[in-house]
């Protein structure tokens, strides 16, 4: 496999807490018993039915599913961290390998070390974006690949002291916002490609141990970031320009939180944590609900995507005897 690096730049120039409901009555009663339960609102009632696996991965490969954009055709593309691979599952479960990339002449990946393929996307024409974090060497930043090719050009560089994890096409921004989750940033960069700028440096997108920033989602006007070590997802109001403003915690209390994704009734949250392998499903007003787990078979658990009544979940699976997989399933409720 033959691979460019394209001429641009080479300068690197809430809190989930109780809901609180305020019961009002109609005229005074005597012996006035406590207010009734809490009924939850329809859009924290989503819940999964049909799970299956779509395709199950190599995990003596490398192949450890971090990411995942759906496809046109009711498949997937899923970036492999280990195997520094992209590939396309289809809708009947076969794997085929887009991309493997090649692994740098040193170990200078921040944190992890060792170079890997984290963040996928796919524009609406059939083209792969993917990230590559592999520290020194120039392999660094977002990568393209065009339908029909198998040569990925690196369209924007990023500083190789920097971790893309999360990868996200803004369209109205024409631009792309990526999370760096040992710098605790999210930056920006022009869709077409070109140099990255850091867009929000929020102090709760800073990483106390290990990562920070991690999944990525806009929504409602905002982007919405997990920070994995701090086990919160923080929301970031954009201003009319497509500026960041102050970062506010939406929900805490989620340890090794990855990737997540809104049901699209309202902001009910799925949220994959990786270190207790859940899929949980956060309600617009606090509530909180395992949906799957080990039981279910997920094993680290890295990435949800919902497309309509459809969830794509994947599994990192990277402890001794895990079982990498892409799981689809069917939002029901709400």
């Amino acid at each position: 496999m033959t691979m460019r690096a394209s001429s641009v730049g080479r300068s690197w120039s809430s809190v989930l807490g109780a809901a609180v409901v305020v019961a009002a009555t109609l005229g005074a009663v005597a012996c006035v018993p406590g207010p009734p339960p809490l009924t939850p609102p329809s859009s924290e009632l989503t819940g999964l039915a049909n799970v299956r696996v779509l395709a199950s991965f190599d995990r003596s490969a490398g192949q450890n599913a971090e990411s995942v954009a759906p496809d046109a055709d009711g498949g997937a593309i899923v970036g492999m961290v280990r195997a520094r691979q992209v590939v396309r599952v289809g809708a009947d479960g076969g794997i085929e390998v887009l991309v493997a990339m090649p692994a740098p002449a040193s170990r200078t990946t921040p944190v992890v070390e060792t170079a890997q393929v984290t963040g996928v996307a796919r524009d609406a024409d059939g083209t792969v974006f993917f990230l590559y974090a592999a520290g020194q060497g120039g392999l660094t930043g977002i990568w393209r690949l065009v339908p029909g090719s198998t040569e990925p050009e690196l369209i924007v560089p990023m500083p190789a002291d920097t971790f893309p994890n999360a990868l996200l096409i803004d369209g109205p921004g024409d631009r792309f916002l990526v999370t760096d989750s040992t710098g605790g940033r999210v930056w920006e960069a022009p869709r077409v490609g070109g140099r990255a700028s850091v867009w929000s440096a929020d102090p709760a997108l800073a990483p106390s141990r290990f990562f920070g920033a991690n999944g990525l989602k806009l929504h409602a006007g905002a982007a919405w970031v997990s920070n994995y070590d701090a086990g919160t997802i923080v929301r970031i109001p954009l201003t009319q320009t497509g500026a960041s403003e102050a970062g506010v915690v939406r929900a805490a209390g989620l340890p090794g939180v990855d990737d997540f994704d809104f049901t699209g009734r309202g902001d009910e949250i799925l949220a994959a944590i990786n270190d207790t392998s859940e899929l949980v499903r956060i309600g617009a007003h606090g509530s909180r609900r395992t949906l799957l787990d080990g039981r279910d078979g997920l094993q680290g658990t890295t990435a949800v995507v919902v497309r309509g009544e459809m969830a794509f979940i994947t599994n990192g699976a990277l402890r001794a005897g895990d079982r990498p997989a892409l799981r689809i399933a069917h939002l029901v409720g709400g």
